[in-house]
């Protein structure tokens, strides 16, 4: 029996390099002492009075089938926070609620693209990025972007492939990057966007996690509302990973759509995960609390690459990772993070992982306690050096 070509043919055929996080995992479930650097997975926990907030809605009841769109309690907190934030007229009926940031992802290019339309994205990418266009029938098309321009986006670049495509999908702040689009960079990519009719699609899910600079959504740029999806979710902002809330923000017309295709497929998120979802939108003080460590480790890592000439930091102005461009030392992301695997048992991601543009970079997770990833990060400059030698 024949499986479809498109399941078949979700991860393209480029290498993902994610071959050092699976060896690294083996080797710790073997008891080996691997500090792991990899994903973007928190080293704390879920907030317990979240966890109280869900248990509490659970015995209450709310176990059966939730609203498919989301609880209106739900889509009204995520609607008032966005345009708090944003300035943007938003309410209830521009919002669907989804399992996480992945699925809304995959809806929001369900929303816009038809088989065999071009999507685009940039390079380097968070990993899903390409099979979740595939995914939808789209062909998955990479704007490069560069280290030399600290990765941003260039619209001469998306312009030149722009014509034939339907959509473009950005992450500000970025995984892998770390890097936040700047002013400039948003209203040029919005520029391009309403010159070539593409339907733009950005990932927000980082929008809690800005060092330096702003967040700027590109929905609040001058007209583009009408052809802006924003995808969020409570994973990175509230330590919320395993719960999988997340959300869609549009035009009412294609959020209608969307819950028809929720219908189709999720049939929604659980009640009694939104109840909490909702109790921890009501508590500012936990974004802060679940941001602030990367903050901190942000600083340490800056003041060790300051003390060194071999490994260059591309400015992490946001998110919970930092780039380190190690091409000074001879090696590709792959061998250099194999190479400390085997050495140091430390773990980070080979940038090669992320598309073609972050060749020669590896990237590392600050998702460890403040010591161990001082000692961590210490001992990896010191190995860069030494290869460097």
């Amino acid at each position: 029996m024949n499986m479809s070509k498109r399941i078949r043919g979700l991860t393209g055929d480029e290498g993902d390099g994610w071959g050092v996080f699976y060896r690294a995992r083996r080797m710790k479930l073997a008891g080996e002492p691997v500090t792991e650097l990899t994903i973007g997975e928190h080293d704390i926990r879920t907030d317990p009075s979240i966890l109280e907030a869900m248990h509490d809605a659970a015995k209450a009841g709310h176990t059966g089938y939730a609203m498919v769109p989301g609880v209106d309690a739900l889509r009204d907190a995520v609607a008032g926070r966005v345009a708090e934030r944003t300035g943007v007229p938003t309410t209830h009926d521009n919002v669907l609620i989804t399992p996480g940031g992945q699925s809304a992802l995959f809806a929001s290019h369900h929303a816009v693209c038809d088989e065999g339309d071009i999507a685009l994205y940039c390079d380097p990418y968070y990993a899903t990025y390409p099979g979740t266009l595939r995914g939808v029938g789209a062909v998955a098309t990479a704007i490069q972007t560069r280290p030399e321009e600290d990765f941003q986006p260039q619209a001469a670049d998306i312009a030149a492939v722009a014509g034939d495509a339907v959509s473009l999908l950005i992450n500000s702040p970025n995984n892998p990057t770390g890097v936040v689009y700047s002013r400039e960079t948003m209203e040029s990519i919005a520029g391009v966007c309403q010159k070539h009719d593409l339907w733009l699609i950005s990932d927000e899910v980082y929008d809690t996690q800005v060092w330096e600079g702003e967040h700027i959504s590109p929905r609040a740029l001058p007209d583009m509302v009408e052809r802006t999806l924003v995808v969020g979710s409570m994973s990175k902002s509230h330590a919320m990973t395993g719960s999988r809330v997340g959300w869609v923000i549009g035009p009412e017309e294609v959020i209608s759509n969307l819950i028809n295709l929720a219908t189709h497929t999720t049939y929604g998120v659980p009640g009694y995960i939104q109840d909490a979802a909702v109790f921890a939108l009501g508590q500012p003080e936990l974004e802060e609390e679940v941001a602030a460590p990367f903050r901190r480790r942000r600083e340490i890592v800056q003041r060790l690459v300051a003390g060194q000439n071999v490994v260059k930091a591309v400015p992490a102005s946001g998110a919970m990772y930092v780039m380190l461009d190690i091409r000074a030392t001879g090696l590709s992301g792959e061998d250099f993070a194999n190479r400390l695997l085997d050495t140091h048992m430390i773990a980070v991601m080979p940038g090669e992982s992320f598309g073609r543009a972050a060749a020669g970079h590896v990237r590392v997770a600050m998702t460890v306690a403040d010591d161990a990833l001082e000692a961590a990060f210490a001992t990896l400059l010191d190995f860069a050096n030494e290869v460097a030698r």
